[in-house]
């Protein structure tokens, strides 16, 4: 996957925003003002969040990702020439991890996502 075609499928998300905190050249996509996804300038590799540092470490173990530098144990970095549906699946499921964590105040101010 190319860095465009990660971009246009996080911009998919309902109420998904991009910014440029971490600095000049990094995509930073975040739902209700938490981050859920990240591409360096280097955009080899996606970080997303998983739902626990264990599995964090089994995705590194089986050689699905490696650790997110500067993020939480928790969080992965998936390759872009990983399986274009896993990593569809790693962003929705960074996406509904981090959208859930929300307060109930933002989560409800916040359109409702699409259901498959």
């Amino acid at each position: 996957m190319s860095r465009e075609t990660v971009n246009a499928l996080c911009a998919s998300f309902a109420a998904a925003t991009h910014d440029d905190a971490l600095g000049p050249g990094h995509d930073s996509w975040k739902i209700g003002g938490k981050l859920f996804a990240s591409m360096g300038p280097d955009s080899t590799s996606v970080s997303v969040k998983t739902d626990s540092i264990d599995t964090a470490l089994m995705l590194i173990d089986a050689g699905a990702a490696t650790r997110a530098r500067y993020f939480h144990r928790s969080w992965v970095a998936v390759p872009v020439t990983a399986d274009p549906a896993e990593l569809v699946h790693r962003l929705n499921v960074s996406y509904d991890i981090v959208r859930a964590g929300l307060t109930r105040a933002v989560r409800d101010s916040l359109p409702q996502p699409l259901t498959a």
